[in-house]
């Protein structure tokens, strides 16, 4: 199929229901524009059903929204571009046999005087549905992206765009009110008396924001490019290692500090450094006078920056709940280990394994555990001198939901020492400071003992012929297997128990033949 409408039934923007089965995990490439005021954006979703890879990911800034607080109407450049950039995706789309595509379209299109003819030329030119969705419903779509990476998460969703800001508050998985706004930078930018006028207008149209949604002090979720622009900035201004912009946490003294850092900088300089589009950074000053607004009215607990938005939330939507609720982490570990590791299903049983090392594991360290068991052997085809820079790699900067910045230098250094008996000498050594001392030394043991549980692959679970035992007060370490399982214990094997054990602060560790 090449993207084209077709004759199915209404499902709604995607034309058909993709997870008819609850049990999916695996997703069929599928493709969602987003007509946005300020860009078009073609993403190809991939992979994990519940944490879905980019296959493709392709943004033309069209600014479709430029001049429309003056005109009423679309930009007729903007216009052009979208075309373009539609028919283009059309064709990209039969080339990459995908199902129709689904295509949004949000504030600019809708507000415009000339939204529902340039619609109509759309679907005419291109032969794709054009769906125009309101502010209430992207607000809903966004909040659902979020909970794509953060299942259960709480708090208010917050996502900018060219021509709008819609709000949304969800609440154990679930969205709650709701609300749009015009506060996106290109209906305020040009206002008649400069920055007072625009703070003016900014508080003026946050108040019945607030008065709609409520107190809401719990934890901000920031979607949208000027947003993910700012908080590339605020890395910038402080020095931070790790440039990967999901989850990256900020609080309200670092946005005022980046706020004033934003005003007092040569800008072109600045978006050379930080790597932004001049389109982008053309909006990113009007962008931070909002938010320096939405900060200090809703006063949230801390803030968060969301990759995943209304493409996100529009395959949330179709999600059964019994899918929604498994771990987007997990279900992306699980789909990689089937894909890639030599060995599938091994790393369940390297997780039970090396589980007695860590007798006061929390939940939330079990889960970086099993992560990093099911991912430990993905990486094989890289050469061996590299594999180790490669799975940190990975780690750190792959596209996988549920995961905090320093959770992800813990799986990196995990993963690394699978491969690897020492951390330093590499080129990730500014990053380890992320995580404290203590938890790289956990995550140490953790890549050692998956080191060597990886010299044992002939081991069935279900059978329990190899288990450690360890004794923290003794500092004991203890290998037991079956006496047919012995011969695995070869020089090899004898180095990797060393190193485990010595990375436990032990020298009594020692095998056990059971008969």
């Amino acid at each position: 199929m090449d993207g084209d409408t077709t004759t199915e039934p209404d499902w709604g923007p995607f034309g058909r229901p993709l997870f008819d089965d609850a049990s999916a995990r695996a997703l069929a490439r599928v493709g969602v524009v987003d007509i946005g005021s300020n860009s078009v954006r073609l993403v190809v979703f991939n992979g994990a059903a519940r944490s879905p890879a980019y296959f493709y990911n392709e943004k033309i800034m069209c600014a479709l929204g430029a001049g429309m607080a003056e005109t009423g109407r679309l930009n007729p450049e903007g216009r052009e571009r979208a075309l373009a950039a539609l028919k283009r995706f059309r064709l990209l789309a039969r080339g990459m046999e995908l199902p129709p595509l689904t295509v949004v379209a949000t504030a600019a299109m809708r507000d415009a005087e000339d939204g529902p003819e340039f619609r109509k030329q759309l679907e005419s030119e291109t032969g794709l549905k054009i769906h125009v969705i309101d502010g209430e419903e992207e607000a809903r779509l966004s909040a659902q992206g979020v909970l794509l990476g953060w299942p259960g998460s709480y708090g208010l969703v917050c996502d900018i765009g060219g021509s709008s800001m819609e709000l949304a508050e969800i609440h154990g998985g679930r969205v709650g009110k709701r609300m749009t706004s015009a506060l996106g930078p290109l209906k305020f930018k040009d206002l008649e008396g400069g920055k007072k006028a625009r703070e003016k207008y900014i508080r003026q149209t946050m108040a019945p924001l607030a008065q709609h949604m409520g107190a809401q002090r719990d934890r901000l979720f920031l979607v949208g490019g000027s947003w993910r622009a700012i908080a590339r900035i605020d890395m910038e201004r402080r020095g931070y290692p790790l440039h990967v912009l999901h989850e990256y946490r900020m609080d309200a003294d670092a946005v005022r500090e980046t706020v004033a850092f934003i005003e007092a900088a040569d800008l072109d300089s600045l978006r050379h450094a930080c790597g932004l589009s001049s389109s982008r950074m053309a909006l990113v000053p009007y962008a931070s006078e909002v938010l320096s607004q939405l900060i200090e009215t809703f006063q949230p607990k801390d803030i968060a920056i969301s990759s995943y938005g209304i493409r996100e939330g529009l395959l949330f939507e179709q999600m059964p709940q019994e899918l929604r609720d498994r771990d987007p982490l997990i279900e992306a570990c699980r789909f990689a280990e089937k894909k890639d590791a030599r060995m599938p299903g091994f790393g369940r049983t390297l997780y039970h394994f090396v589980l007695p090392l860590f007798p006061d594991a929390q939940p939330a360290q079990m889960r970086l555990m099993r992560a990093a068991c099911l991912l430990h052997d993905v990486s094989w085809r890289a050469h061996p001198d590299y594999r180790a820079e490669v799975c940190f790699d990975y780690a750190t900067r792959a596209n996988l939901g549920g995961l905090k910045h320093h959770e992800r230098i813990w799986l990196g250094l995990a993963l690394l020492h699978r491969y690897r008996n020492k951390r330093h000498g590499t080129r990730f050594e500014e990053l380890y400071d992320l995580l404290p001392p203590e938890a790289q030394t956990e995550a140490e043991v953790l890549g050692k003992a998956m080191r060597f549980g990886a010299m044992l692959w002939s081991v069935d679970a279900g059978q329990k012929n190899a288990r450690l035992d360890w004794h923290p007060a003794q500092r004991r370490l203890r290998l037991n297997l079956s006496e047919e399982l012995a011969p695995l214990y070869g020089e090899v094997t004898q180095a990797r128990f060393k190193s485990l054990a010595s990375a436990l602060g032990s020298d009594n560790f020692d095998l056990q033949i059971e008969g």
